[in-house]
């Protein structure tokens, strides 16, 4: 039974034992504790404040799509930022401004039907715009580094900040923000506008379509879940070591494409964990490589 929390000044509630499973491209997960979905900056900080002035942990959550929360849930707050949405595009000065829970794909679809060439490789990723700020994510030989010009981010003590790229520390698909308590909440990128909107939804579709031809989008996944050592692809090395179609409990390395572990109905986090250990041991006794999760683990997790 859910318990609502009126926050004061804010039309928001913070709600008790929210189930998070929903919430995830991997339909797997146990509640959060605490849940608010804010639609502006003022009910954020109010969520913010709510649980400091508790002492409670704050999890940021955003599309969903690349990690793993735990079949136990979430202690604390969960802030979803999936509802801080809006994007302004400036012709002048050929950049765009999107908020935090503005699905990467939507604005890439916003830009394409304008004209505005630099956003049609991440037409086919399922996560915001701050996750990918967070992530540094990427595709097609682009990636969030190259078009970013700066982020505002929210600090643990309720003031905001403007970092550039330099700032945030990026390497391949991680930046500083992994590990720091700063929350973005926008983010500007620098586009190419002037082009013939229908030849960038042309190179837009032509993206998504090959995304959809090499990858499995036909059952919950979180994308790719190994990050790419730099000898071979993960995905090659996991096909290169038979794992295609492993399975645990309800989950699946995909065949399509080995980088991807499916939910194939009723898998729960810690199949998914184990199958992800599993295919780790597999690969680093063959190879003697140790793959590195690109997924980010939330909450405990059973013993595997």
């Amino acid at each position: 039974m859910e318990t609502n929390i009126c926050l004061p000044d804010v039309n928001s509630l913070i709600k008790s034992q929210v189930p998070l499973a929903g919430l995830t491209s991997f339909r797997v997960g146990g509640p959060a504790e605490w849940y608010i979905a804010p639609q502006n900056i003022e009910e954020l900080q109010t969520g913010l404040e709510w649980a400091q002035k508790r002492d409670l942990p704050i999890t940021f959550l955003g599309a969903g799509s690349n990690l793993l929360v735990s079949d136990c849930g979430l202690p604390g707050l969960v802030i979803c930022t999936r509802r801080l949405r809006q994007a302004t595009f400036d012709p002048d000065t050929g950049q765009v401004t999107a908020a935090a829970g503005e699905p990467l794909a939507t604005l890439a679809w916003k830009a394409a039907r304008l004209g505005w060439k630099g956003l049609e490789w991440a037409v086919g990723i399922p996560g915001t715009v701050g996750g990918a700020v967070v992530m540094n994510a990427g595709a097609h030989g682009w990636c969030t580094e190259k078009i970013l010009v700066q982020t505002k981010v929210l600090n643990s003590d309720q003031t905001t900040a403007i970092l550039s790229p330099e700032d945030l520390g990026y390497q391949y698909r991680t930046s500083r923000l992994q590990h720091d308590q700063q929350l973005v909440v926008q983010a500007t990128f620098q586009l190419q506008p002037g082009a013939n909107p229908k030849d960038v939804i042309a190179d837009t579709s032509k993206d998504l379509a090959q995304r959809r031809a090499t990858q499995p989008y036909h059952l919950p996944s979180c994308g790719s879940v190994f990050r790419n050592p730099d000898a071979h692809s993960a995905g090659w090395l996991i096909e290169q070591t038979g794992l295609k179609g492993r399975r645990i409990g309800n989950a699946q390395v995909a065949h399509r494409h080995a980088n991807f572990i499916l939910n194939c109905g009723g898998a729960t986090a810690n199949d998914i964990l184990e199958l992800i250990h599993h295919v780790q041991h597999e690969v680093e006794s063959r190879w003697s490589l140790f793959l590195k999760p690109e997924v980010k683990f939330l909450g405990e997790f059973q013993p595997v």
